[in-house]
């Protein structure tokens, strides 16, 4: 309890900015991987192509290898000043993307063809038909992989720690080194923080799973 009650204040930040990270690259990872089905359902071949290649590319790729690509390989290439933060905002909603991408194209193969055939026989545009008539109810079918795949992403977050990113992952070596507490007491920690966050999301996308249910 002492390692707790010690480092509350790191204990807390560490929380936050896991919680934040999990945040802002599940908005990212839900903008993409929602444009990237669109794209892979879209009659334009040439989107097709650039959403298959995306999923192929993301889904094939090492997370730890994407990270070092976004923050040795950006620099590289000039684009420099981009906080360590942000870079793995960056990679850990591009590569959650890729699997919601497929989620929710899953999700979109179980609405009926009948339905946007109707929606395009009285002039909606593909736009119209998928954001109105197809995506709500493939919502319905996507919710529980989509929530599956942010609770992998929020554990996922942890290796944003070797990026120089302060958040709850980078916690058991800041106070292993300076205070030489036990480590396994400062694992357990960590985890029940990771737990907390994880069983809450579980719970809002059970719940957000049955509204919709309702709404059938």
């Amino acid at each position: 309890m002492n390692v707790l009650t010690d480092n509350f204040a790191a204990f807390r930040d560490g929380f936050l900015k896991t919680v934040e990270l999990t945040a802002l690259s599940t908005l990212l990872a839900l903008v993409l991987g929602i444009l990237i089905a669109a794209f892979r359902v879209s009659p334009v071949p040439a989107l097709r192509v650039f959403g298959t290649v995306w999923v192929t590319l993301l889904r094939n790729t090492p997370l730890v290898l994407l990270f070092l690509i976004v923050t040795l390989g950006l620099p590289a290439l000039g684009l420099k000043g981009w906080d360590s933060f942000w870079l793995a905002v960056m990679a850990l909603g591009c590569y959650t993307s890729a699997f919601i991408c497929e989620a929710v194209r899953s999700g979109i193969n179980t609405v009926s063809v009948g339905q946007a055939e109707a929606a395009r026989s009285i002039g909606m545009t593909f736009s119209q038909t998928l954001g109105h008539i197809v995506l709500p109810q493939a919502a319905r079918t996507a919710i529980p992989p989509v929530g599956s795949l942010i609770i992998a992403l929020t554990k996922n977050s942890a290796i944003a720690s070797g990026f120089d990113v302060m958040e709850l992952g980078a916690l058991q070596k800041e106070l292993n080194a300076d205070a030489g507490y036990n480590i396994l007491v400062i694992f357990l920690w960590i985890a029940i923080c990771y737990l907390i966050i994880t069983l809450t999301l579980s719970g809002l996308f059970r719940l957000l799973e049955n509204r919709m249910a309702v709404a059938r």
